[in-house]
């Protein structure tokens, strides 16, 4: 028997309840926030060189069980994975109008990071299969005044480090990945994010670690530590009694997390692998559901690697279902699939990178003398980003969502409704 009529044209919904919001959050990290109220010490921090300039119990207690986990010499807590972005490219020692490779895929943080520092963002493409850094295009993107590659791990998968690794070794580049979407998963043995100069983590509310807000820097460097910790604490107060003579981008901040968000931390981490493990598992059933449906590519996961599903990203082959993507979309969200995302923002094309106008209102730092080459941002630089942007990426936001078996397969069953009754979309 054909299934019913279309939600969208009056037929009953597939998904008739809402599934359970994301909501890692239990007794154990209610009972380690009560104890640091009740221990009346929220923060610790010192903006000056004395033993509290590296933050209270919490703060230190997180980092080193972060360390453990993450297989790194260092760990360094901010306030946010933004904060996070900032303090690596200042720690790596950008000067202001050297250039930086990263994706047009990402949250802005990732390419206002570069602008913070007076660095010049440039935007190489994206793979077709992974939606991470293409090689071949940050290779191309190279000039004599790159100084560094900003890998982000989108939707929770690995970029190819191993290429990118090796093309900032041959050019003399240093290496950032952005790996807020992807803790606790793998690249060839390795832990996603620690493969490069400076890595790290989100820890906003819908992240798989969650603390409300916060991130996590990891480098096996010590001198980046170092710097680390003085951007994230009014360096330039510090540097002077601490005994640091190299004051570049010893600029401060107050990055700091505090000790709630810390002893949380504790225990969110304690339960990181089953969180990712939850979410592959729902993936994984989805995949089993989807990937017979003509059109429809299922997410790739490439051989040595694993996936956190922070999103669950598909491939629409608009042509051969010769139906839009918003059509689609729509006929989805009828039957009660919520989270889907037609494309994903190309930060190229975002008014500030198309306008030139960041600080001030005359076009610093591109109209300045530290700019030294026109860098472009055209639609066009980045062809592969923007047709899937465009017209064929579409993404489902497993982030918002604490998926049981049964939500999964109503999942699938709603996608196989629309399947089988694509021709009436057209």
């Amino acid at each position: 028997m054909s299934n019913p009529k279309l939600a969208l044209f009056g037929g009953p919904k597939t998904i008739q309840t809402t599934f359970k919001r994301y909501n890692p959050i239990g007794a154990e990290e209610v009972e380690a926030a009560k104890q640091v109220i009740e221990s009346g010490v929220l923060s610790q921090f010192l903006g000056c060189w004395s033993p509290d300039f590296y933050g209270g119990p919490k703060v230190q207690e997180f980092e080193r069980r972060c360390e453990a986990y993450f297989g790194v010499k260092h760990a360094v807590t901010v306030n946010s994975w933004t904060s996070g972005l900032i303090a690596a490219v200042g720690a790596i020692g950008i000067e202001p109008g050297d250039e930086v490779i990263v994706t047009p895929w990402t949250m802005c943080a990732s390419a206002t990071a570069i602008l913070h520092w007076n660095g010049i963002p440039v935007f190489a493409d994206i793979e077709q299969d992974t939606f991470n850094l293409d090689p071949a295009s940050v290779e191309a993107n190279i000039t004599p005044y790159t100084k560094a590659i900003m890998a982000v791990d989108i939707f929770g998968h690995s970029a190819d480090m191993d290429a990118l690794m090796a093309i900032a070794e041959r050019h003399g580049l240093k290496v950032i990945t952005d790996s807020a979407q992807a803790p606790g998963t793998y690249y060839k043995g390795k832990v996603t994010g620690t493969l490069a100069d400076v890595g790290g983590y989100s820890l906003n509310y819908h992240k798989h670690i969650h603390t409300g807000e916060g991130g996590i820097l990891v480098t096996n460097d010590d001198e980046y530590a170092d710097r680390l910790r003085l951007i994230r604490n009014h360096a330039e107060a510090v540097v002077g009694n601490k005994g640091n003579t190299d004051l570049c981008n010893m600029v401060g901040h107050n990055f700091r997390l505090g000790e709630i968000e810390c002893a949380i931390g504790i225990e969110q981490l304690n339960k990181l692998d089953g969180f990712v493990a939850s979410r592959q598992r729902a993936a994984e059933r989805l995949s089993q559901e989807l990937r017979e449906l003509p059109g429809l590519r299922t997410p790739i996961v490439k051989e040595g690697c694993t996936h956190a599903y922070y999103v669950y990203p598909m491939v629409l082959d608009v042509e051969q279902l010769d139906v839009s993507r918003a059509r689609i979309i729509e006929a989805l969200e009828a039957e009660g699939v919520k989270g889907l995302a037609g494309g994903y923002t190309n930060i190229h094309l975002l008014p500030m990178y198309q306008q030139k106008i960041a600080y001030g209102s005359k076009g610093f730092p591109w109209t300045s003398d530290i700019c030294r080459r026109d860098v472009s941002y055209h639609k066009g630089i980045c062809p592969v980003a923007e047709r899937l942007h465009e017209f064929t990426y579409l993404g489902f936001a497993m982030c918002m969502h604490e998926l049981a078996d049964d939500d999964v397969d109503l999942i699938g069953q709603a996608f196989r409704k629309v399947w089988d009754q694509m021709g009436s979309l057209k």
